[in-house]
């Protein structure tokens, strides 16, 4: 392994400035475990944990505690992440970034008022906003997930074969289906409870393919 002779890291040499205080994380472990406990059963503020981690501007001795702590995770993070062999971590992240951006994307569409940014003035009002836009996303979520789902039950009971690695990579998040803007419509005719609208035809133009082809 590179560096092994001279004491060093390699190329992760930059990388490996400082080591893992073991001795302050041992010292303050019980300490470190009852705010954890307090944390678990809310009997903490926010408030109060900062001013246990750090005290004018320092940080206060459970504070480097739990930094260093930090620095185990941060330390096996970055390992992983330039391992030269296995890149399923690598893997695992882009598709968590990528599950994240197309969940900020909705969240952007949907909250499309004011371009996707909270304007309240007040604390409770943005509280406000951001609860109705997490209820409006969890709605769309369930419906997608829901009509996804019957898809491809339609599909396997009409013979296609579905591999369970390509449902794997379906998004709920996926909304170019959803008209966020334009026409709504509001009527008693709805399907009866438990029930599903018919799934509309691919191969059958819409009223948006119809617009298009008018445009074009």
């Amino acid at each position: 392994m590179p560096g092994v002779e001279t004491g060093t890291y390699g190329v992760l040499e930059p990388l490996a400035r400082n080591r893992v205080n073991l001795k302050k994380i041992e010292t303050w472990w019980p300490d470190m475990l009852r705010v954890a406990g307090s944390l678990v059963t809310n009997q903490v503020r926010a408030y109060d944990l900062l001013r246990m981690f750090g005290r004018e501007g320092h940080p206060t001795p459970l504070g480097q505690a739990f930094a260093e702590y930090g620095r185990i995770a941060k330390t096996e993070h970055l390992m992983r992440m330039v391992d030269p062999v296995d890149d399923t971590y690598r893997r695992q992240m882009n598709r968590q970034l990528t599950v994240q951006e197309s969940r900020h994307k909705l969240a952007r569409d949907v909250c499309h008022g004011k371009r996707g940014t909270i304007h309240q003035a007040y604390r409770d009002g943005m509280e406000d906003q951001l609860g109705a836009l997490g209820r409006v996303l969890n709605a769309i979520v369930l419906w997608t997930t829901r009509y996804i789902d019957a898809a491809v039950a339609q599909l396997r009971a009409e013979g296609h074969e579905i591999r369970d690695e390509d449902i794997a990579r379906l998004s709920p998040l996926k909304h170019k289906n959803l008209n966020l803007l334009g026409r709504y419509s509001f009527t008693a005719s709805v399907p009866a409870a438990g029930s599903l609208r018919p799934l509309r035809d691919p191969d059958a133009a819409g009223p948006d393919d119809d617009e298009d082809d008018a445009e074009n």
